[in-house]
Parts: structure tokens; C-alpha cells; sequence
């Protein structure tokens, strides 16, 4: 819905952070373990204010509806002495093991159990995040809040009858909550340099990575698994010479389909570190992200507004148009969730990408689809991620419980967009054949969208 006349959406934001950014934030790890183990608290932050109230306000995500169960005798996690927890934990939560990704950076707070012969495992699915780390004391875990955005856990691995989550705030958002999530709680998705022991390079930078990002700058501390022609990453590699970190022969974790002659793969659910499950993970993320700080920023103008009303007395009905600070801040806050939405900088593929494990099958099986067969999950992996460049995230709770005014902001550019009614630059590059395709998946299989999406399809 628009007010007044919107004016040109924002520029693309770097990812790639400098090496002074990157000392800060190993400062800002440092001392996440340091809370972690004596109790230290963050200042406020303005995520604890009005409307949003981080830290205090109950939360409506499946970890909560879970230890619900848990404490009610209704459900019981199966403990077993290999994973602790962790299957138990993933069945319940409907996560797929083939989602596993091996990490071996020490960019956790479990950070003195990882190393690049024993890495990290993460699973995830649309609304959830879990990680676990061989012989550690505790499973670490995401889950998304439809309104608050990331709410971080722990879940200690020791038998228990009725085991207890740890809501993670002062902790975790030492780093999930600073200049590498703008400024909200966030994911964080990171590329580095790792020495032998996993420590990551800071001084030679890092990279925050998403659909956005060069194939080259990817996977730096991760393991990957799959094939990817003559495209290069960082992955599967440790860095030997740290006075040259980016001298690495790249060629040597290239299209790597068995791990185990680099690490022993039997302590993990399944043998592999998925490239498709890292590259939607990626693609994820940064979206989740925006999408909390477009509900964060909106709700923050809402509520100044409202002061502003009562402090000059302005009579306010139904209807009545909103202030010119107040709109501005609507188009920030929801002009980048747009642009990414609908994969406007997407790096482009130039061979085609193929995973080892059952995840992209399974992704794609989740639907919804059209009468045609068509979903927003479908898979390029040739040219681009997906067949149908826009965000399967359209479907998530989070984007439903936006602000009215942010979604139908962002329902009404979208449409204006695949209409072909704006043909900026940044769209231009959307072909007419992926325009209408996209409209007629988003008709069939998005509800409650508004009346005008009914109309004709996009103009050629």
C-alpha cells in the first residue's frame, strides 16, 4: 500500500567486511565465550525497547512449544550415548540430517572442541537451526520467532529426564546482535581464513556470504561436498602460509565428493557437507535477516510516529496518510528485503552445481506447487540457485507476521515488478518467462494475497 510517491530503492550493501571490522569482531567472540562462562550481561540494546522487546517478551517458535511439551510429560527426548540429543531433537523438530554441513572455523562459543579434523555439524530447515559438536558439553540451536527473528539456545548433552533449553541473550548476541547484523539479532553466515587449528585469520578479513557473493570468497573453514566444474571456492582448505593467506591452492578442494580422506566421517549422521544445503543456508540467512529488520525498523517508525501524534496533538482516523519520516523509513526498511527477495544480485553459476546427499530432493518435495507442477523451490543450479528467482521465504510465518503496512508495501513493489510496471534497472534483468511464472506460482500457492494480484499478467 503507498501513501505518497516512493522514491529509488537503496544501493546494494557490500558483505565483505574490512580486516579492522574482522579484529573487532574476534574481540566480540572473545568476549561472547568470556559471558558464556562468567555471567557478564550486554548493554541494552534498542531491541530490548518499545515495541520490540527482545529480551523479555515472551516468544511463539518451536523450541518454546517444544520444552512446553517436554516439561508437560507429553513429550520425551531419546538420549543416546553417540549424538546425545541431536536425533531425537532433529525428528521432533521435522529437520532433515541430509542438511548437514560440517564447519571446522572456530566461530563458536564450543569453539576449544573444534578443530578441522573434528568440525561442527549444522542442520537446519526453514525456521531452524542446530548445531552439534563432537564430545561438547551442549547443542546449540536457532529457532525463529515470527516476530522477534532469531532466538538462540542451549541444550545440555547429558541425560536428563526432563531436559531443560537455555534461552542464549547476552551470550550469543555479543556477535548475533552487532555491525555484522546491522545492529539487530541476526545469522550470521561467514567465509575465513583458518589455520591449522581451525583459528580463522582475522587479520586477512572475512566475508559474510549469501546468493550474493562470489563462488571464490565461499566456504572459507567449511567442508563441502559436491561438484562445480571449473568454479573455485575456499572450502575443504586450510591455510599454511599466514603471511599469504589467500595463496591457497584452490584446485585441491575443488569438486571434493568423499571426506573421509580429509576427516573421519563416522561420528556424523551422514558423510558429507552438502554444496546445496550450504548455498540455500546462504541464500536463508541474509533474508531471515531482512526480514527481522524490516519488521524491527517499521515498528520502530510506527511507534515514533504515534509519540509525535500525541506530542503535537495531530488528529489521527482511519486512513489518515502517514508523515513523510514515516514512509521513508517504511521504503529503508523494505526496499532491500525486495531487491534480495527477488535474487536481483545474485552471483551467477557458470557450471552446473550438484550436491551428495538427498537434500535438494527433499527441499523441492516440500512444496507448494502449482497446477502446472511449478514451486519456488524447485532447483536451477545451472545458471542460478533456483528455477524461479524469488524467495520461497514468502511463505514463512515471519513474512506473514510483518507489519501490515511492511507487507503489503513489499506485496505491492513485488507485484508492480513482475507486472512489469517498473522497469528500473535493477529489474530489468528478469525475463518476461520468469516474471509471469513467478506471478501464477505466487497466485496458486501464496493466500490471501491482495485483489490486484488477480489481474492480468506481466506486460511484455
Amino acid at each position: 500500500m503507498s501513501r505518497v510517491k516512493w522514491g529509488r530503492e537503496m544501493g546494494r550493501r557490500e558483505e565483505k567486511t574490512s580486516a579492522s571490522i574482522m579484529r573487532s569482531s574476534f574481540a566480540c567472540m572473545l568476549l561472547s565465550l568470556l559471558c558464556f562462562c562468567s555471567g557478564i550481561v550486554r548493554a541494552s540494546a534498542p531491541s530490548d525497547d518499545e515495541p520490540i522487546n527482545y529480551a523479555s517478551a515472551a516468544v511463539h517458535e518451536p523450541i518454546a512449544t517444544l520444552q512446553k511439551r517436554i516439561a508437560s510429560g507429553t513429550l520425551t527426548l531419546e538420549y543416546d550415548d553417540k549424538h546425545g540429543y541431536l536425533t531425537s531433537l532433529l525428528k521432533e523438530l521435522n529437520v532433515s540430517a541430509s542438511s548437514q554441513m560440517l564447519v571446522f572455523s572456530k566461530t563458536s562459543f564450543q569453539r576449544h572442541y573444534i578443530f578441522p579434523e573434528s568440525p561442527r555439524a549444522l542442520y537446519f530447515s526453514d525456521d531452524m537451526y542446530i548445531g552439534w559438536v563432537k564430545g561438547a558439553e551442549m547443542l546449540e540451536i536457532v529457532a525463529m520467532d515470527p516476530e522477534k527473528g532469531p532466538i538462540f539456545y542451549t541444550l545440555p548433552q547429558h541425560r536428563a529426564d526432563k531436559p531443560e533449553f537455555t534461552r542464549q541473550t547476552d551470550n550469543c548476541l555479543q556477535c548475533h546482535e552487532s555491525g555484522m547484523t546491522e545492529g539487530n539479532p541476526g545469522l550470521l553466515v561467514r567465509s575465513v581464513f583458518p589455520d591449522s587449528d581451525g583459528m580463522p585469520i582475522y587479520s586477512a578479513g572475512t566475508f559474510r556470504i549469501s546468493h550474493e557473493s562470489l563462488l571464490k570468497e565461499r566456504w572459507g573453514g567449511w567442508y563441502v561436498t559436491g561438484t562445480h566444474g571449473a568454479q573455485r571456492h575456499m572450502g575443504n582448505q586450510i591455510v599454511k602460509d599466514k603471511e599469504h593467506p589467500d595463496s591457497f591452492d584452490a584446485d585441491k578442494g575443488a569438486n571434493v565428493t568423499d571426506l573421509s580422506r580429509l576427516i573421519d566421517v563416522r561420528p556424523y549422521l551422514n558423510p558429507g557437507s552438502d554444496i546445496v544445503a550450504l548455498m540455500t543456508l546462504e541464500h536463508q540467512a541474509k533474508a531471515q535477516n531482512l526480514i527481522t529488520r524490516a519488521s524491527y525498523l517499521a515498528r520502530a517508525a510506527l511507534r515514533d510516529e504515534a509519540i509525535m501524534d500525541k506530542v503535537l496533538n495531530r488528529p489521527v482516523t482511519p486512513g489518515s496518510p502517514h508523515s513523510e519520516s514515516t514512509v521513508s523509513r517504511i521504503k529503508d526498511a523494505c526496499e532491500p528485503l525486495v531487491k534480495y527477495m527477488l535474487f536481483t544480485d545474485e552471483t551467477k553459476l557458470t557450471a552446473r552445481v550438484k550436491g551428495t546427499s538427498d537434500f535438494a530432493a527433499q527441499f523441492q518435495a516440500q512444496g507448494p506447487r502449482d497446477h502446472l507442477g511449478r514451486s519456488l523451490r524447485d532447483y536451477d543450479l545451472k545458471t542460478r540457485l533456483f528455477r524461479y528467482p524469488f524467495s520461497y521465504l514468502i511463505y514463512s510465518e515471519a513474512f506473514d507476521a510483518l507489519p501490515t503496512l511492511v507487507r503489503e508495501y513489499v506485496l505491492q513493489r513485488v507485484y508492480d515488478i513482475l507486472s512489469g510496471k517498473d522497469r528500473s534497472a535493477d529489474y530489468a534483468k528478469i525475463s518476461a518467462i520468469d516474471r509471469e511464472a513467478i506471478l501464477e506460482i505466487l497466485r496458486e500457492t501464496k493466500p490471501n494475497l491482495p485483489l490486484y494480484w488477480k489481474a492480468s499478467g506481466p506486460k511484455q
